[in-house]
């Protein structure tokens, strides 16, 4: 199956998103989009453009690897790596954390997007004493 044009599009816009280039994200969401992770809810495109902004106030890098998609009629799951660099988190070091995204497009644009991943191994383990007991904490529960 071919991948529709909006996840196309999603897709290369997310495969080149940087710290210099947000604006790009307003070519792919639809205005009355609902983003959802699990540190946040927001609704329409111009809370989801400041909430980037804002996010990545403190990012020096941050890149996206598409690793899977999966496509059926306006829907789709997309797999991915990210993989960036925070001037407070792991000594400005870079951390991967691997998600994915629920997609739901309209008018050939996302209107839901919601990701799930680790938010632990994203910020959580990389805080001073907070990470060693995040780490701890996760080591006891598979036990």
């Amino acid at each position: 199956m071919q991948r529709s044009l909006w996840l196309q599009s999603f897709i290369s816009v997310y495969s080149n998103l940087g710290t210099d280039n947000l604006t790009t994200l307003q070519t792919i969401y639809h205005p009355d989009v609902t983003f959802i992770d699990p540190l946040h809810r927001v609704d329409g495109l111009t809370e989801l453009l400041d909430s980037f902004k804002s996010s990545y106030t403190n990012i020096i890098q941050c890149d996206f690897v598409i690793q899977h998609v999966f496509q059926s009629e306006n829907e789709a799951a997309v797999y991915w790596d990210m993989t960036f660099r925070h001037k407070s988190l792991n000594g400005k070091q870079p951390i991967t954390v691997l998600g994915h995204s629920h997609l739901k497009e309209k008018d050939g644009l996302v209107i839901f997007h919601r990701d799930y991943l680790d938010v632990g191994s994203m910020i959580y383990e990389h805080i001073p004493v907070l990470g060693a007991l995040v780490k701890t904490i996760k080591q006891r529960a598979v036990k």
